[in-house]
């Protein structure tokens, strides 16, 4: 019988510490988000996350679909049309980003105030 890797054991924390970056990343948040209730269209994305590059929501994308978080569908229109959409891996990743934002949103003004303390008394 195979005993489990204790979760602190440094292979594993490399291997947590890839995914957390990768998820925890800003752009990765705000897109998840975004695609939480429905698929979006690139450009729609594109507006709903603001400050992205194309490029960077390009890669952003890319990277969330070889992830297995994101599909990408090609509508057969003229011209053709990409449709972004959480898969179930997306959507499970979707209720604890949704939880982080609410916690620093509801933690802002102290962390800020922290910050500003912390400044001052240096």
């Amino acid at each position: 019988m195979d005993v489990p890797t204790p979760l602190d054991a440094p292979a594993d924390c490399r291997s947590v510490s890839e995914v957390l970056s990768r998820v925890g990343d800003k752009w990765t948040m705000q897109v998840v988000v975004t695609l939480r209730d429905q698929p979006r269209r690139f450009n729609d994305i594109k507006r709903q996350v603001g400050g992205i590059s194309q490029q960077m929501l390009t890669r952003t994308l890319k990277t969330l679909e070889r992830d297995g978080m994101v599909t990408r569908t090609v509508c057969a229109t003229t011209p053709p049309q990409v449709e972004y959409a959480l898969t179930a891996l997306g959507r499970s990743l979707s209720e604890p980003v949704r939880e982080l934002a609410q916690w620093a949103r509801a933690h802002l003004a102290t962390i800020h105030d922290n910050r500003s303390q912390y400044d001052a008394d240096r």
